[in-house]
C-alpha cells in the first residue's frame, strides 16, 4: 500500500513541476498576467481540471515559481557578501556568481524580471518578500564586517537593499547580453563592477 501511495505522489509531483516547466516555457513571451489556465494544461497534455490538483489559480502558480526562482538562491546572494580579503574580490566573486546563474537559469531570472513590476498583485508582492528576506540575509553578513563598526541597523539595511538592488540589475542586463556578443557580456560586467565599486566607496566613507 506504502509502495503504491509512493508511486501516486512521485507522479503527482512531477505533474506538478511538469505545470511549472510548462507555465514558464509560455512566460518567455507573454506576462502571467495574460497566462490563461488551459494553455499551461494544454501544453503539459493534461486536463484542466488537473490543474486544481496542484494550484488554486495561475496568481498561486506564479507564486510557486517565485519560489522555484528565488527560494533557492539565499546561499548564493550570502555568499556574495561574506567576508573577503577585499572589496574587490567580493566585487569580482558577486558578478561572476550572478553570471552563471542567468547562464544556466534564463527563463527563471526573465521571469522575475518581469513580474516584479507586473500586473499580478500576489506574485508581485512574493518577489517583493523574498527580495526582503534577502535584504535581511545580507545586512547580518554586511553587519560582521570591520567595517560595519559605528552602523545603525537602519543604514545597514539600506546598504543591504542596494546590493540585492544591483544584483537584479546586473542580472537583468546579463540575460540582454546573452543575445548578442561576449563583448556585450563583458561590457556588463565592467559596468557592474564600476557600479559595486561606487557603493562600496561610499560605504567605506559613509560615517565620515
Amino acid at each position: 500500500m506504502s509502495h503504491t501511495l509512493g508511486i501516486r505522489q512521485a507522479q503527482k509531483q512531477k505533474t506538478r513541476q511538469a505545470l511549472l516547466d510548462a507555465a514558464l516555457g509560455l512566460l518567455a513571451e507573454q506576462s502571467l498576467s495574460s497566462l490563461g489556465l488551459r494553455e499551461v494544461t494544454r501544453a503539459v497534455g493534461v486536463a484542466p481540471t488537473a490543474f486544481y490538483r496542484h494550484f488554486r489559480s495561475i496568481p498561486d502558480l506564479g507564486i510557486a515559481l517565485v519560489e522555484e526562482a528565488l527560494g533557492s538562491l539565499h546561499p548564493m546572494i550570502r555568499t556574495t557578501v561574506t567576508s573577503a580579503d577585499n572589496s574587490e574580490e567580493r566585487i569580482e566573486r558577486a558578478i561572476e556568481l550572478i553570471a552563471g546563474h542567468v547562464d544556466a537559469y534564463p527563463a527563471h531570472v526573465r521571469f522575475i524580471a518581469r513580474e516584479r513590476h507586473g500586473g499580478v498583485q500576489p506574485v508581485r508582492d512574493a518577489i517583493r518578500d523574498q527580495l526582503a528576506r534577502f535584504a535581511e540575509e545580507v545586512k547580518d553578513e554586511l553587519a560582521k564586517d570591520r567595517e560595519s563598526a559605528g552602523w545603525s541597523e537602519d543604514d545597514l539595511l539600506m546598504l543591504a537593499h542596494l546590493y540585492v538592488d544591483q544584483m537584479l540589475i546586473t542580472a537583468s542586463l546579463f540575460l540582454e547580453a546573452m543575445e548578442g556578443t561576449e563583448e556585450d557580456q563583458e561590457r556588463v560586467a565592467q559596468i557592474a563592477s564600476r557600479q559595486m565599486r561606487l557603493i562600496s566607496i561610499g560605504r567605506r566613507h559613509w560615517l565620515d
